[in-house]
């Protein structure tokens, strides 16, 4: 994936962002070198610092303020899939770019390898934003980049981001809460639906399932017939949330499989329940 390679839109959107991006509590606006020096003086003299930061959903504009200011200061980004367009509009021209990006079915870096990268950059003295997409704290890994670094005693920080779970239904138009559909929603990975519990579903209004477009048959399958969902419940899958790419699928348990039929649906997220259904 050529990291370079942004599309004019994009560009566009930073631009704009840009004095927004920049402001500070003090009402100044340090550029990138004044951020690196900043960035330093937290850490020992002569010592790196790694921030795992969480990147949003993949716009640059669902990027927190925080985000875009340590990513102009950075000297090297570590970024994973879907998200080389914001790590290339706002880093810095000279920073070091690595692609380390998971995507199911396809070749991946090696856990264990960006955890070594990570470790090894920092000890070098260098400040690292290891850009993560969603928010560090739901399913990407964290532990064992935080673990890696920690043992190595690398000093590192953790920036939240706006995970998927909760703006891709957003943008299906729909709430994961209400006070008669939904009182409470839970979130999981179906990446290998084989070890999940189903019944331990069952009673929750809302279910939240990320990384289930490869295992959609399955999913519908488990919760048809081990939790206690029945086929008419309301299905929405909402695919590359708030990018481009953005498509809906609307049905039901029963329908869901023949609706999304020859459609690519990574990645998306599918949120199962009442609100499903009820969308604006």
């Amino acid at each position: 994936m050529p990291i370079r390679h942004l599309v004019a839109n994009t560009r566009l959107t930073l631009a704009r962002l840009g004095p927004h991006l920049r402001f500070s509590s003090t009402g100044s606006r340090p550029d990138s070198q004044r951020l690196v020096a900043c960035a330093k003086a937290e850490s020992d003299i002569g010592k790196g610092k790694v921030w795992l930061v969480g990147a949003g959903p993949g716009p640059p504009d669902l990027l927190t303020v925080r985000a875009a200011r340590l990513l102009e200061a950075a000297e090297v980004v570590v970024y994973d899939d879907l998200i080389s367009e914001v790590a290339a509009g706002l880093a810095h021209p000279d920073a070091e770019l690595i692609y380390v990006g998971k995507r199911g079915g396809m070749n991946s870096t090696p856990q264990q390898d960006i955890d070594s990268l990570l470790v090894r950059l920092c000890t070098e003295g260098r400040q690292v934003v290891r850009l993560k997409g969603g928010c560090c704290s739901v399913f990407s890994r964290v532990r064992s980049e935080l673990r890696a670094l920690k043992a190595a005693g690398c000093d590192v920080a953790m920036v939240p981001g706006i995970s998927s779970a909760l703006a891709g239904p957003l943008f299906g138009g729909i709430s994961l809460t209400d006070k008669e559909l939904s009182r409470h929603f839970l979130v999981t990975s179906c990446h290998d639906p084989g070890i999940l519990d189903w019944t331990a579903f069952s009673g929750i209004d809302t279910l939240v399932l990320l990384m289930a477009a490869r295992q959609l048959a399955v999913v519908v399958s488990k919760l048809c017939n081990e939790s206690d969902r029945t086929p008419d419940t309301p299905v929405l899958i909402i695919r590359s949330a708030g990018t481009r790419q953005e498509a809906i699928f609307e049905g039901t348990l029963s329908n869901i499989i023949s609706v999304t039929e020859g459609e690519l649906l990574s990645p998306c997220v599918v949120v199962v329940g009442k609100v499903a259904g009820d969308r604006t």
